[in-house]
Parts: structure tokens; C-alpha cells; sequence
């Protein structure tokens, strides 16, 4: 398995990364036997979040501590203040059952967290790494600026920002300015929220940038096969392959919902993430399992009032309601005319 280094924290990890927000979906065993065979397989390096529901719950079962040694952990945080802060690594801690993670991300900040800004947050994180309770302190972003910012503040190891085949202007700098300042890339979004299903492809593209550590987020047995296949004989960047990308990024390149979900929660429990992509999802997938899988969700869409409350909660700065409405008035003509649902 091909080897990535991360930036100035000395940690040089296993390319395929385990993304561990999906296993949220599957049972307890489940995600036990998936993690197991993950980490027996050469995985090295698990991201997840104290958000991500009871996905540190099931780490901290799988992991027992000879496995725990084996890896690099990596959690996030999400907070407003220094206390927040503290008290969601102690809750992580708890939950993974460790006495600390390599890497603590703050999540998804609107400000970059900075010494001296008035909220603690920096001088948290300062007073946990002297604690030892984390080694490196990271930031996820889905802002490019933000991104950016942070990596050449000279205050963050690691970045965490969305990177696929499917990125383009100032998102693909990203990886660069990460290593012009001695930053870890962690690539989340590699498959642009299930959008992506070209996986050789995918794959492909991540090899070649040798700074950047792709996080597969993982949540059936099969995908884990398919990118451990993956890794012990790599997909080749070809003329073909090419092409079937570029052919995607004409359909879903531009402006297009990653699924990153921080519009949510929605008044009338609308799947925002879900109903805003469903015009790029039809003709991608059978039509009749899309019916039945997101058939109920879309039904509740159509009850959208377009109070707009998701919109200025778009880290990408979408319409979503227009999206909302558009992609379920898509849906129902597309149905229609198929003679399903």
C-alpha cells in the first residue's frame, strides 16, 4: 500500500484512509468486522467527529488498544468557545476509549480560531496538545478561503477540505499551498458526496497528488474490498479514463450540492443534502431503487415553504431553496414520465 506524508508532523500514513462518517448506518458488529478487517488490512489512519452520532462509540468497541497503537486517530470538535471545546475532546476520549487522538480538527469553522481572538478556542487546543491529550492540531473547512487561510496561518498541521476529479479553480490550489507550507491534505469528498461512481477513477486522480490523503468514507464490506483492491493494484490514469472523467465533469462539474449537510436541520425535515442532488443522482442509478430508497423524502420536499432558512447555512453559497424546489419538481416529471413510483 502507497505511503503519504503529512506535512511537518512527521506522520507518513497508508494512501487509503478510513472515513469513518458512513458507518453511522450499520450496526454495531458491522461496523466491528468492516474496522477489523480495515486495519488487519494495512489501513493506518481513521477520521471521524463527536457529530457523527455513535460513530466514535463503535471505534472505541472495535479498537481495542494493541489496535488503537497501530493507528493515526483524528476526531473533530465543533465549538464556540474553549470550554465547548475541551469538554467535546474529553466527551471523545471517553467515547473512543483512549487516552488520546493523534490529530483534533476544529469543524467546520465560520472564523479560523486564532490566540488572542477572544473566544479560547486556540488556547484550548494548545493546552491539550501540553496535556498530551492531542498530538496535532488540524481544521476542516468546505470554505476555500478559510482552507487557505488556515493552511498558511502557520497554526494547523493538518487540513481537512473536500478535493475529488470534480474540483476545479481556486479548490485545486488547495493541496499545494498545503504542502508550500509544510500542511497535512486530507481529502474529504473524494466521491463528491456519491456523486462520483467512477471509483478507478477516483482513485486514480488521488494518486496523483503524492501530498494529498484521500478519506474513503466506508460503510459496507464491499466498498472496503474495492478500495483495498484498489491499493494492491492501483487503476492507471489513461486516455479512456480520462475521458469517462471529463465526461462527468461536463454533467456534474459547477456549482452542485456536495451533500455536506450544514444547510440542515430544516423546519419541516426536509433531506436538503439528498433532495438538492437528486436531478444529478437519476440516470446514475436505477431508477426503481432510488424510487424506494428516497421515494418518502422527496414525498416530504414537495411541503417545502422556501422560508430560506438553509440558504445562508451553504458553506458554497447555493440556493438551496431554489435547488429544493427544482430538483423536486425534476423528480416528479422524471418519475412521471418513466411510469414509476
Amino acid at each position: 500500500m502507497e505511503t503519504v506524508p503529512l506535512g511537518r508532523t512527521g506522520l507518513v500514513v497508508n494512501k487509503i484512509a478510513f472515513g469513518a462518517l458512513p458507518i453511522q448506518r450499520v450496526g454495531m458488529e458491522e461496523a466491528k468486522r468492516i474496522l477489523h478487517r480495515a486495519v488487519d488490512a494495512g489501513i493506518n489512519f481513521i477520521d471521524t467527529a463527536r457529530g457523527y452520532t455513535d460513530s466514535e462509540e463503535k471505534l472505541g468497541a472495535a479498537l481495542e488498544p494493541p489496535m488503537r497503537r497501530q493507528l493515526v486517530l483524528a476526531t473533530k470538535a465543533k465549538s464556540a468557545d474553549g470550554e465547548a471545546l475541551m469538554q467535546s475532546l474529553h466527551a471523545s476520549l471517553k467515547t473512543l476509549r483512549t487516552e488520546y487522538v493523534d490529530i483534533l480538527q476544529v469543524h467546520n469553522p465560520q472564523q479560523m480560531p486564532a490566540p488572542d481572538d477572544g473566544s479560547g478556542r486556540y488556547e484550548a487546543l494548545l493546552e491539550a496538545r501540553r496535556a498530551g491529550k492531542i498530538r496535532f492540531i488540524g481544521l476542516t473547512a468546505h470554505s476555500v478561503e478559510l482552507a487557505i487561510q488556515a493552511a498558511r496561518s502557520a497554526l494547523y498541521d493538518t487540513i481537512q477540505f473536500p478535493f475529488s476529479y470534480l474540483s476545479s479553480g481556486r479548490d485545486l490550489e488547495v493541496p499545494a499551498i498545503c504542502r508550500d507550507a509544510d500542511v497535512g491534505f486530507l481529502a474529504m469528498k473524494g466521491l463528491a458526496g456519491g456523486l462520483i461512481r467512477n471509483i478507478p477513477a477516483a482513485f486514480a486522480f488521488m494518486r496523483g497528488h503524492d501530498n494529498v490523503l484521500p478519506l474513503w468514507g466506508i460503510q459496507k464490506m464491499e466498498e472496503l474490498e474495492e478500495f483495498l483492491a484498489l491499493g494492491a493494484a492501483p487503476s492507471v490514469w489513461d486516455a479512456a479514463m480520462e475521458a469517462s472523467v471529463e465526461k462527468d465533469r461536463q454533467e456534474l462539474g459547477g456549482e452542485f450540492c456536495r451533500g455536506c449537510a450544514y444547510c440542515m436541520p430544516c423546519p419541516l425535515e426536509i433531506d436538503i443534502s439528498l433532495v438538492a442532488r437528486m436531478a444529478l443522482f437519476l440516470g446514475r442509478q436505477p431508477l426503481q431503487r432510488v424510487v424506494e430508497e428516497c421515494g418518502a423524502k422527496m414525498a416530504v420536499a414537495a411541503d417545502c415553504a422556501q422560508c430560506g432558512e438553509c440558504r445562508p447555512r451553504c458553506p458554497y453559497g447555493l440556493d438551496t431553496p431554489e435547488l429544493v424546489r427544482k430538483n423536486t419538481e425534476f423528480y416528479q416529471d422524471y418519475i412521471r414520465c418513466h411510469g414509476v413510483g
